[in-house]
């Protein structure tokens, strides 16, 4: 099923006011796509950064991706089917689908009688990711609701060992996403990685995997760089963020993002980085800026 705006799933932050002025790059600056390495042929493995679309909902999506393209960003995450395949058109990739509209934030897993409404759209849905090229879909916990996360956990493996098999024909990975309880998201049931991780391991699929946001995990428990190196098997994608704040990725804040994108680089993963902070100043101007503290 199509969602009108990807939105919907992030309403918590809806009346964040973005500017979105339009930093005019250009188009000669797009670097190769797809490799995961520089465009001369250096041979360096670099960061595959992409950058969540619903923070510049105010700018037109082809304007959005001719930009970031030319800041070196090659994806472009959380879109609906009606926005996948614009991103191609400037070289990109859709780093991440939303999935089913059934499936929110607060409405997820962690509950049995939501399972076969979200197998039902699924299995419609993850064959359309698949063929339109998108390599991960999001999924979530769902909100505790006074549930002990012994059952929760329970409840998640049950409905992830449903889908499996549909992700695995799709060649979708499942990305099951880590949110901070403590500011944004109070109640949510996967608000620690020893959660995730119990999840995944238990389910044992190549297509389900954590969705590390790292702006959550900082104000969850911290630790992240030896959290993500040693658990690099379970996590499929990465989202940034500033802390406090949710802000720029950069020294105003506590975290230290090329060190991070170092380790990241360092534990072999392939997948994208993508950015999820909420610029204070000039929306497409502070992305350039905080792209290249990532070009690791």
């Amino acid at each position: 099923m199509e969602q009108s705006t990807s939105l919907d799933r992030r309403s918590f932050l809806a009346t964040t006011a973005i500017a979105a002025g339009g930093l005019a790059l250009p188009a000669a600056s797009i670097v190769a796509q797809g490799e995961g390495k520089t465009p001369a042929g250096e041979g360096k493995v670099k960061l595959r950064q992409s950058v969540a679309r619903w923070i510049y909902n105010d700018i037109p999506l082809e304007k959005f991706c001719e930009q970031v393209a030319a800041m070196g960003i090659t994806g472009v995450d959380l879109l609906t089917a009606n926005e996948w395949q614009v991103p191609k058109k400037f070289g990109l990739q859709c780093s991440m689908a939303f999935g089913p509209k059934s499936m929110q934030i607060g409405h997820g897993l962690n509950r049995l009688v939501h399972h076969d409404e979200f197998v039902k759209e699924s299995e419609s849905f993850l064959p359309r990711i698949g063929d339109a090229g998108i390599r991960n879909m999001i999924v979530f916990s769902g909100n505790r609701g006074g549930m002990d996360d012994k059952e929760g956990i329970q409840n998640c493996i049950t409905g992830l060992r449903r889908l499996a098999p549909l992700a695995e024909k799709a060649k979708v990975t499942l990305c099951l996403e880590y949110l901070n309880s403590k500011v944004d998201h109070h109640d949510y049931a996967f608000d620690k990685m020893s959660y995730g991780l119990d999840v995944c391991k238990a389910v044992n699929s190549p297509n389900v995997k954590i969705l590390y946001d790292i702006y959550h995990a900082q104000i969850m428990e911290g630790d992240v760089i030896r959290t993500l190196t040693d658990n690099s098997k379970w996590i499929g994608h990465y989202h940034t963020g500033g802390v406090p704040g949710r802000a720029d990725i950069d020294d105003t804040q506590e975290l230290n993002y090329p060190a991070i994108c170092r380790a990241i680089l360092a534990s072999g993963y392939d997948g994208f980085v993508a950015h999820e902070f909420i610029p204070k100043k000039d929306a497409m101007t502070t992305l350039a800026r905080c792209t290249k503290i990532c070009d690791v």
